[in-house]
């Protein structure tokens, strides 16, 4: 049995938060009215200015840090995956991520939201239970994507009555089943059997969705449901699809697929996520990266600080139809699908770990991703140099967080790539600024040690620290997380949560 010691990942998620980011800014508002007083009587001007842009300083960062975003997607599909490849809500690690988007639900005939699989409820049971563990993740429920079809929501939009139908039903069955908010993934408006008008109609279900969940939060008096999407990366997409600047506005944030540009169905060989353009892409093509993807949405009106960068836990691969192996080369259709996701052209990155560990890797510089090849077999895929490259450019372009697609395909057991568990999701927090999710490192010596079996026999979930009222303890499989409220916090047992004293 196990002390996790884990000093700052509650407080540091908790700014999330609207009401905490409140807390500190009504906090900083205090303590800058107080040293400018405190200046005005007894330092001297150019003191006094120090002060004043210290404390403003400070503001703006807790700020930043109460933005970014890490949200992790995880699909009810996976766990038909055998043997090690297997995922369900049982294999969420609720450290790793401020939110977890469960996918997926679909629409009904009846235009109202509705299950998948045999045990989704299940599955949304468990998956919630978490937050008994870790409060401070929130999760969402998706509805949509491409393998419920499309006619749903192109039925569903069609009009205001349908609409409204789905909206009620939505709302009522993500609270009925603990969801923290719910997540569009339509695939696309204006695609796929969808006409043009659904665009319009696209941005007329998020704002009425945003209405009436602005009118459940005041009835009900609880936290308003988070409303987010997942949405196209592509400009010949998003012209038809997105009427952009408009459903910005009522989107708590937005997750970009930056992924896909390029694939098995392309008579070439290309990466599916660059981050860059290459010196080959002609055309359209110039525009299937990331850097031209996001630059879009942004220019298009989308706030930076609401769109997250995706990032893909999978790979694509081509079959190479000459001696060629460089990107560009010539191909003929995907090589063939791995043991675990059994799709041809795609495999997990569990899957690309045994793959590299027997191929010739390059980089592409141009590009900042590695690909590999082995005989005819062509893969574009991320490690860890790729990822911090798109970490660092996620960070200067001052985006809110990102999106991860999807929690079962990262080496999530540490099973296969020898790195331990989720090894690229970790490098990402860690690059991103997140602390690191909990280890068995001990504290420090300077810290006092709390009885290391204190969970032994206890039900997942939070409970008082006898020794200090500042701290708790949260038991999760039956290891000991310690957990600090925020400065002046303390926990009170009653709510399980950290408040005034």
């Amino acid at each position: 049995m196990h002390l996790y010691f884990y000093p700052f990942k509650e407080s540091y998620l908790s700014l999330c938060h609207l009401s905490y980011i409140y807390i500190y800014i009504y906090i900083y508002i205090y303590i800058y009215i107080y040293i400018y007083i405190y200046t005005t009587v007894h330092c001297s001007y150019s003191l006094r200015i120090f002060f004043i842009y210290v404390c403003v300083c400070v503001c703006v960062c807790v700020c930043v840090s109460a933005s970014t975003k890490l949200v992790c997607y995880f699909t009810n599909w996976s766990q038909y995956r055998p043997s090690s490849g297997k995922f369900t809500s049982g294999n969420v690690d609720p450290f790793l991520c401020t939110h977890v988007i469960y996918t997926m639900a679909t629409v009904g005939p009846d235009h109202q939201i509705a299950t998948v699989e045999w045990n989704d409820e299940i599955m949304y049971k468990n998956l919630n239970n978490l937050k008994n563990v870790n409060p401070v993740m929130k999760t969402l429920l998706s509805v949509g994507g491409v393998f419920m079809g499309y006619s749903p929501f192109i039925d569903m939009v069609a009009n205001a009555a349908n609409r409204a139908t789905f909206i009620h039903s939505a709302l009522l069955f993500v609270r009925t089943h603990n969801f923290d908010g719910l997540d569009l993934a339509w695939d696309y408006p204006g695609h796929n059997g969808s006409n043009a008008e659904d665009k319009q109609r696209f941005t007329a279900l998020i704002q009425e969705l945003r209405a009436a969940i602005e009118q459940e939060a005041l009835d009900t008096k609880k936290t308003p449901l988070l409303l987010s999407a997942k949405v196209a990366a592509l400009r010949s997409v998003i012209d038809i699809a997105y009427e952009v600047r408009e459903i910005s506005r009522y989107l708590d944030f937005i997750s970009i697929m930056t992924y896909d540009y390029h694939g098995s169905w392309e008579k070439v060989t290309g990466h599916n996520s660059p981050l860059f353009k290459s010196y080959l892409d002609k055309g359209s093509h110039m525009y299937h990266n990331i850097d031209a993807s996001v630059s879009y949405w942004i220019s298009n009106g989308a706030p930076a600080e609401k769109l997250l960068l995706g990032f893909p836990l999978y790979g694509r691969t081509f079959l190479l139809s000459s001696t060629e192996t460089a990107l560009g080369a010539p191909a003929n259709g995907p090589a063939a699908a791995g043991p675990y996701t059994r799709e041809a052209g795609y495999w997990s990155y569990y899957e690309i770990c045994s793959f590299v560990s027997m191929a010739k890797v390059g980089w592409i510089d141009e590009q900042s991703v590695p690909y590999a090849t082995q005989g005819n077999v062509w893969l574009g895929y991320d490690n860890k140099e790729s990822y911090s490259a798109k970490v660092h450019w996620l960070n200067s372009m001052n985006l809110g967080g990102a999106s991860v697609w999807t929690l079962d395909l990262d080496d999530f057991q540490g099973q296969f790539c020898s790195d331990g568990a989720y090894p690229l999701l970790l490098l990402q927090i860690s690059v991103t600024g997140f602390p690191p999710k909990p280890t068995t490192t001990q504290p420090p010596t300077t810290t006092p040690n709390p009885i290391t079996s204190f969970c032994t026999g206890k039900p997942d979930g939070l409970y008082p620290n006898p020794a200090d009222e500042t701290t708790y303890f949260q038991c999760f499989r039956g290891n000991t997380y310690l957990q600090y409220c925020q400065p002046g916090l303390v926990f009170i047992d009653g709510c399980k949560c950290c408040n005034w004293p």
